[in-house]
């Protein structure tokens, strides 16, 4: 096996597996740098601990808003939570594709920041800036070669102008079709229960683990009721009636 077979081998393992492994990874780093969460409490006080959770929690609902962004405008058989191989329909080369190649990992790589920094230990960020770095390097590699294979000069047309993932606003293509909401719905309505859940879970294990405190505030209490609620009526809707499905997008514009 070259080195190119075995890393797109590994990026498809790692694909297969890229919404718990991460997970598992970080959960021992996560552990022992809870342990000492809640600094800037300690030496700057609430307000500022407060200003800084907001703008952790900003920094995930933006990596959430560019996946929406993204879903709403892609092709039907694309860019889909499918675990068992790469699909791809069509190739996508307008909305968020047209500014940068991989716009679903740029947004996991913010919602994933934005809790790093929410534990406020340093090296447990770039633990996690690490390992994110390791598992996508794979991953990419392998939707690169796939797409390459199926797409051949087309895709490597588009792949010379646009970056991977600092985006370039300045080559934004409108998409010919509408924006679907029922897509966005339908596929990231546990992604938006995950970050409300996964703030709340974060800030009671730092008061428990980081100050030996059990603490659950009764305003945590209606993001929570919110989230779950959204969830439960989306996964009825989808898994019990037609309201979430949607219909193929037309034929994509060639790309020059």
């Amino acid at each position: 096996m070259t080195i190119r077979e075995h890393f797109e081998s590994t990026g498809n393992w790692l694909f297969r597996r890229r919404g718990s492994l991460p997970v598992i990874a970080l959960s021992p780093f996560l552990l022992v740098a809870l342990q000492q969460a809640e600094y800037f409490e300690r030496v700057w006080g609430d307000d500022f601990q407060t200003v800084w959770e907001i703008t952790c929690i900003t920094i995930s609902c933006l990596g959430l808003a560019i996946r929406c962004i993204t879903l709403g405008w892609i092709h039907e058989g694309t860019s889909g939570r499918n675990t068992k191989e790469q699909l791809a329909d069509q190739l996508n080369t307008d909305g968020m594709y047209s500014v940068m190649r991989h716009p679903l990992s740029a947004g996991n790589f913010l919602i994933i920041l934005g809790f790093a920094l929410f534990v406020q230990v340093g090296w447990f960020v770039m633990i996690t800036v690490l390992l994110f770095g390791i598992f996508y390097e794979r991953i990419v590699f392998a939707e690169e070669e796939f797409l390459l294979r199926k797409f051949g000069n087309a895709y490597v047309r588009w792949a010379k102008a646009i970056p991977a993932f600092i985006p370039g606003f300045r080559a934004w293509q409108k998409p010919d079709r509408e924006f679907s909401f029922r897509r966005v719905l339908k596929r990231e309505y546990s992604t938006f229960l995950g970050i409300i859940a996964g703030f709340i879970i974060l800030k009671i294990l730092a008061n428990f683990l980081g100050e030996q405190e059990i603490e659950f505030k009764p305003l945590w209490l209606l993001p929570l009721l919110i989230g779950g609620g959204v969830y439960l009526l989306l996964r009825y809707l989808r898994k019990k009636t037609d309201f979430l499905q949607t219909t193929p997008s037309c034929v994509p514009r060639k790309y020059p």
